[in-house]
């Protein structure tokens, strides 16, 4: 377990934390929502890429400098904003005050428009971005030259790993409580079509039966052309015995610690990574009772008089952003034959 102290003056700005793979969907809200924190309790993830304040136009930075901060095609601006921030759920945070004048938001939070907007209690030094506004999940980001990460002193918690992603509760259910989509569903189907585009050179793709073609199918064909010279798509990963011969891609999850795909051993064909709860639901939904048996009937046994939850009245749509975004950062992206997404 760490904790991050202040750079300034050693002061604690967070509760004990563990690392964590940084969420597919960090970026990607729905849009006029108030969100849940990003982050689960007692954990914390790290941006790589740049993001945030300052930004800058690309007619003013040029392709090879923007290809430097992660950017591959033409978009309106790109950020140098900081590398490597740290995200928190919002209560591990400690001893920080909300810099007033860097409170702006669209209109129901603050949205980190104006940088750091808040400073550590003790010595009112901007260490951190408090982000909650519509279409945001809750979340904290440390900056990383404002902070130190030092051990917390508690016993070390086992790092989460591919065992994890059995447990029922690392699964992510496609439906919200109202029968809507889930929003962790639409933006992880957007950034893994993007990487399907990218691999299969904008090719047509068979999918696999079952839940697989009915929850991404449709998006995935509105996407990729019909016709001959297809590409096979089929799930694999951890558990669970990877298909002969390999298809030519492979749905596969991402590790819950690193964030590095899974790979069959010695394998450096295709693959398109899929955020590990969405993939843990495809692979092994288990029971999706809302009121499970208890009690009378038999282990094994379900029951088949509950109330049925709402399912949308429309197919799964990818988030459009974590889809455009997740593209544009792929170096396949500059291919001939990805030029109409450009």
């Amino acid at each position: 377990m760490d904790l991050f102290v202040c750079a300034g003056c050693g002061t604690e700005l967070t509760a004990p934390v563990a690392r964590v793979a940084l969420p597919v969907h960090t970026h990607f809200g729905g849009w006029e929502e108030l969100h849940p924190p990003l982050m689960d309790p007692g954990t914390y993830a790290v941006e790589p890429l740049p993001t945030g304040p300052p930004w800058r136009l690309w007619e003013d930075v040029g392709e090879d400098e923007a290809a430097r901060q992660g950017v591959y095609a033409p978009v309106y601006r790109v950020s140098f904003g900081a590398r490597n921030r740290i995200v928190i759920a919002p209560g591990d945070s400690r001893s920080m005050t909300l810099i007033l004048d860097k409170c702006d938001g669209y209109c129901m939070g603050v949205d980190g428009r104006d940088g750091p907007n808040l400073a550590c209690e003790q010595c009112g030094r901007a260490v951190a971005t408090r982000m909650d506004d519509c279409g945001m999940w809750q979340t904290v980001w440390l900056e990383p030259d404002a902070v130190v990460r030092r051990p917390s002193g508690l016993p070390a918690v086992p790092p989460p790993d591919w065992d994890d992603l059995e447990r029922a509760d690392h699964r992510v259910p496609p439906f919200e409580p109202d029968g809507s989509w889930s929003r962790r569903w639409e933006a992880a189907l957007g950034v893994a079509l993007a990487h399907l585009v990218a691999v299969t050179g904008d090719r047509p793709v068979t999918l696999p039966a079952g839940p697989v073609t009915e929850l991404f199918g449709p998006a995935v064909h509105r996407c990729l052309p019909a016709g001959p010279d297809t590409r096979s798509v089929a799930l694999a990963g951890p558990g669970i015995p990877t298909p002969h011969p390999r298809p030519d891609v492979l749905l596969v999850p991402r590790h819950p610690l690193t964030g590095a795909p899974w790979r069959p051993p010695g394998d450096e064909s295709p693959v398109v990574p899929l955020d590990s709860g969405v993939w843990a639901y495809l692979v092994h939904p288990g029971e999706t009772s809302p009121t499970p048996a208890t009690g009378v009937i038999p282990p094994g046994v379900l029951r088949d008089d509950y109330t049925l939850v709402p399912h949308p009245w429309c197919p799964l749509t990818p988030h459009r952003h974590a889809f455009t975004w997740t593209l544009i950062g792929l170096p396949a992206i500059r291919g001939p034959r990805l030029s109409r997404y450009r």
